[in-house]
């Protein structure tokens, strides 16, 4: 299940402090992507180990999720918590 902002943010009221929310959904569907090439190209290496009907639905799998993500129906997220706040403010990295 991926949860919403609202399931998120009530599951984390009054127990965190939110330092910061980064939306990594516009470029994820190129790492799917990347994965698939990935999965196809070495299949051959672990095929033994699964059958036809798995090969399928990983493909599916991995191609349905990028373009989920490409046309913007999915969200992935990081986002970073304290428990009381961190003093001085968060200084995010990106």
């Amino acid at each position: 299940m991926l949860p919403s902002i609202k399931q998120i943010g009530a599951s984390i009221e009054n127990l965190f402090v939110m330092e910061d929310w980064h939306n990594f959904s516009a470029d994820y569907d190129k790492t799917l992507i990347e994965w698939y090439k990935n999965f196809e190209k070495n299949w051959s290496k672990i095929e033994s180990n699964y059958d036809e009907r798995f090969h399928r639905m990983w493909k599916y799998y991995l191609v349905s999720c990028a373009g989920a993500f490409r046309a913007r129906k999915i969200q992935l997220w990081q986002i970073v918590l304290s428990k009381k706040g961190v003093l001085g403010g968060y200084k995010s990295i990106r």
